[in-house]
């Protein structure tokens, strides 16, 4: 028996028919706020759902719209943003919004601390094997770093920069 694939899928302007239809015919059915503070900023987030048939044979297996509407509090300035999504899954707000922040916190720890902290994105080398050995030097500079218990990535790496002591310890060397 095959697993059930689940469909989560965040809309952008790519597919114009679809994306004008949702925005159409969304009508609010259940919704959920948040309020995060942390970083020097206050998110306010409302996650809405909505069930539509869309009448789109592409899209038959859709069940749910969800909408995401964002409001981000900076210091200097305030953005407002509104993001759809559509799935399969005929769940509480509640529920999309644990999933939709359930992605997004596997995007934060990897992606951004793999692209800012240890500088990928940025890196000039190009020519195989090379970067996937410096992504497995990567990966496991950041294991290293959580199964020592740091929760800063950044921390972790300017620590180990500057203090062989620190570095050895991740080894458990003595």
């Amino acid at each position: 028996m095959r697993a059930k694939t689940i469909i989560l899928q965040h809309l952008i302007g790519n597919q114009p028919k679809l994306y004008r239809s949702v925005q159409a015919q969304f009508t609010e059915h259940d919704s959920f706020d948040s309020i995060c503070k942390g970083h020097g900023r206050i998110e306010k987030r409302k996650v809405s759902t909505a069930y539509i048939d869309l009448k789109l044979p592409e899209w038959l297996s859709v069940k749910t719209v969800i909408k995401v509407e964002s409001e981000r509090q900076l210091r200097a300035k305030t953005e407002f943003s509104t993001r759809y999504y559509i799935s399969d899954l005929t769940e509480s707000a509640l529920k999309f919004y644990q999933r939709i922040r359930g992605y997004w916190g596997v995007e934060n720890q990897v992606h951004y601390v793999r692209d800012v902290t240890q500088g990928e994105d940025k890196s000039r080398i190009r020519t195989d094997p090379l970067p996937q050995i410096l992504a497995e030097a990567r990966n496991l500079a950041l294991n290293l770093y959580r199964d020592a218990g740091f929760d800063n990535m950044a921390q972790a790496q300017r620590q180990c920069q500057f203090s062989l002591k620190h570095i050895t310890s991740l080894f458990r060397m003595k």
